[in-house]
């Protein structure tokens, strides 16, 4: 199964740029994970940009409304996927203004990493690191521990 993440803006931060850098890096080893930046701008506009760019796929759209899964049951989604025959998986990072309602309701899945509202180059680096650890859990490697 394919895996992108696109995201609204380009991360400036050094952790961001840092963290961004080494899960990808981590990734390649796991299949084919894609990260693609679409130009920031208002919600609306974002949403339908990220709309259009994730035809195809399985929609995640990450926002802090969304449902809070531990990392098992992520990973138990992705395997009812592959079972499915699903070719790509995209998570979707808006705007700073969030996503449109619209976007939230044509998503297959919105997904919160935490009841808190985190800064969009923070999101992308715990995203990417959750994506590892399924990545790792399914292979049966030890990084993720129970």
């Amino acid at each position: 199964m394919n895996h992108e993440i696109i995201v609204a803006g380009k991360p400036a931060l050094k952790y961001a740029k840092d963290g961004t850098a080494e899960y990808l890096k981590r990734l390649t080893r796991y299949g084919k994970y894609k990260l693609t930046h679409i130009k920031d701008g208002s919600s609306q506009d974002v949403s339908e940009r990220l709309y259009k760019a994730s035809e195809g796929s399985i929609r995640i759209v990450m926002d802090e409304r969304g449902a809070s899964l531990t990392t098992t049951k992520l990973t138990e989604l992705y395997n009812k996927w592959e079972m499915r025959g699903v070719k790509k998986v995209t998570f979707l990072i808006g705007a700073s203004d969030g996503h449109t309602q619209e976007l939230r309701d044509q998503a297959d899945l919105v997904l919160s990493l935490s009841a808190l509202t985190l800064q969009h180059e923070l999101a992308l680096v715990v995203l990417l690191e959750q994506v590892y650890r399924i990545a790792t859990i399914k292979r049966g490697e030890p990084y993720h521990r129970v």
